[in-house]
């Protein structure tokens, strides 16, 4: 649990699952692998198993300790939807989201197909927000599956951006994070891509949040696309909230060149 969080996105993590394995191209520098690995083997350590995904019972409460309301990301260092997430187990993290409305949800999943044979399943109050992780326009049939998700709020977490991502399916997506990969084996993102995925979001009326350009020195180039921060999110029902969204003085400009060597990354 981390509250606050730096991730740039939400207000605080809550990890009643730890650990994950790998299912596609984003996964391959995964940040979280990177930092859980360690600590394999530290007596009494959160990671002492490394990033082999086990479930975290003792940690199922702590949203009903929190009594002003936060945005919390939900297993940041996992995937609820993991195969070895036994359902009951997710029905119990579901029934805390319940049980907790002063607070506002982010699932994230890369695994869309269980996430689609659950989701019939699973309570879906309006403070629950679902997402899916894609990489690259070869995995927007994980868009299609959230789309049929009775979640309020359905977001995209393009993060890392590993290609360009024309014709986007948005209809009945309320939100789109976008970030390149950061460390020091970061693959590179392009400005264009990123544009691309501004434009469309606009067209679209949906809230588009950049989070950063990546690369080895991630404070470097900061967050800004052509002088402007991004940090659109969607209010009550997924409606646009657009003054999050702000020039910033004296920017650096940024190339094909320079922008692999840029801000904060997650490998999700």
């Amino acid at each position: 649990m981390s509250d606050p969080s730096a991730i740039e996105w939400t207000d605080a993590t809550w990890n009643p699952v730890r650990g994950c394995s790998k299912v596609s191209p984003g996964c391959a520098h995964c940040y979280a692998e990177t930092f859980a690995e360690r600590f394999r083997g530290v007596p009494g350590h959160p990671f002492e198993r490394g990033f082999d995904l086990r479930l975290v019972p003792e940690s199922l409460d702590l949203p009903r300790r929190w009594r002003a309301g936060r945005l919390v990301f939900v297993n940041s260092v996992s995937d609820l939807f993991h195969e070895n997430v036994p359902d009951a187990f997710v029905k119990r993290v579901f029934t805390v989201m319940v049980d907790c409305p002063q607070h506002q949800f982010q699932v994230l999943t890369k695994r869309h197909e269980r996430l689609a044979k659950l989701a019939r399943r699973l309570p879906w109050p309006p403070n629950v927000w679902m997402g899916v992780s894609i990489e690259n326009a070869r995995y927007y049939t994980r868009i299609a599956a959230l789309r049929g998700v009775p979640a309020q709020t359905r977001f995209l977490s393009l993060e890392p951006v590993l290609g360009p991502m024309p014709r986007l399916p948005l209809d009945g997506i309320h939100w789109v994070i976008v970030g390149g990969e950061s460390g020091r084996r970061s693959r590179p993102i392009k400005p264009e891509w990123v544009r691309g995925i501004r434009e469309q979001c606009l067209a679209a009326r949906v809230p588009f949040f950049f989070k950063q350009w990546g690369g080895p020195n991630k404070k470097a180039a900061g967050r800004t696309i052509d002088g402007r921060e991004w940090s659109e999110v969607p209010g009550s029902g997924g409606a646009l909230i657009r003054g999050q969204s702000r020039p910033v003085a004296g920017p650096r400009p940024h190339t094909s060149a320079d922008a692999p060597r840029a801000a904060r990354g997650t490998s999700w």
